[in-house]
This record gives structure tokens, sequence and C-alpha cells, in this order.
């Protein structure tokens, strides 16, 4: 196996597409996928009409000072689904 087919994944969505979470914790929620992990087989969400308890729960992070976080601080942290765990949004 070479290096190019090492991660040459294919799935059933693509980056910018709307999809339906069908399973997990973030079930019945909808989002726009900003990135792709293929090597882990996860995708990256923007979740879309989230309610304060459905907000709270997506967490925070601690990032250091930098200039595009000039006092650093918690930012809101992206939601990570399973492939397998989305549909496409029709």
């Amino acid at each position: 196996m070479t290096i190019e087919n090492k991660c040459a994944k294919h799935y059933h969505v693509k980056k910018g597409d709307l999809v339906e979470v069908i399973s997990g914790s973030w079930k019945s929620n909808s989002g726009k996928i900003v990135a792709i992990l293929k090597k882990k087989d996860r995708v990256v969400l923007e979740m879309e009409g989230l309610s304060d308890a459905a907000k709270a729960r997506i967490g925070k992070r601690t990032v250091k000072k930098s200039a595009a976080n000039p006092k650093g601080g918690l930012v809101d942290r992206s939601v990570s689904v399973h492939v397998s765990n989305v549909r496409k949004k029709s």
C-alpha cells in the first residue's frame, strides 16, 4: 500500500453539507460539516439552532495568548461526530 492510498476513504457526506445526527448524544440536531477527519472517521459540525442546555454541553477549551486571541481564555469547542452517525438533510 502506498502513502497516497493510506487515507483514500470516501464518505456519503462532504464538507459543506447540511446533515442531521441520527444517533449518539447529539441525536436529532442538525449542522453543517466544517471538516472531515479521515484518520478517525469523524466529521466536525457547526451546530445550528441549539438550545441553551445543548450549548452548555458543547464545552469549552482553554487557549494560550496569541495574535488571534490576545487575552487567551476559553473558547467554544466544535462538535465531532462519527461519520456513520450522520445523514444528509434533504
